[in-house]
């Protein structure tokens, strides 16, 4: 089976088992159930990357810019406040990747494994979130 197939398994069951507050964790379980170890945003372009041991699936975002623009310097409290309202079921993930953008944020990788996603301002500037475990039956 090849890695878009497992992607589109892993979308399909999240969509079954995930709440509508709370969901991403039902989502990476989803997702690493189907072999994916890693998944990386790259950001303005929104570009993402679905890693597995042997493989990467990369797909191509739409752009959050229009043209040339400064980078949003990197504001940790922005972006944990953007990540709370996120939480809580009051953005669409086109919002989330939006704000994040504001925050300063040029990438974040979310570790399936250790459940954990670091975001990344463009000094090196990070900001570390755990998740919970989930069951999914």
């Amino acid at each position: 089976m090849d890695l878009q197939q497992h992607l589109k398994n892993a979308m399909e069951k999240s969509e079954k088992v995930r709440p509508k507050v709370g969901g991403f964790p039902y989502l990476a379980e989803c997702l690493r159930r189907e072999g994916f170890l890693k998944n990386m945003w790259q950001l303005p372009s929104a570009t993402s990357f679905y890693i597995s041991e042997d493989d990467a699936l990369v797909i191509p975002g739409k752009s959050l810019i229009d043209g040339a623009s400064t980078c949003p310097k990197f504001n940790k409290e922005k972006l944990i406040a953007i990540l709370r309202i996120d939480q809580a079921g009051q953005t669409t993930f086109l919002e989330f990747l939006e704000n994040t953008w504001g925050a300063g944020v040029v990438k974040y990788e979310v570790d399936f494994i250790n459940r954990n996603v670091i975001y990344y301002g463009l000094n090196g500037e990070e900001y570390r979130e755990d998740y919970m475990a989930v069951k999914i039956d």
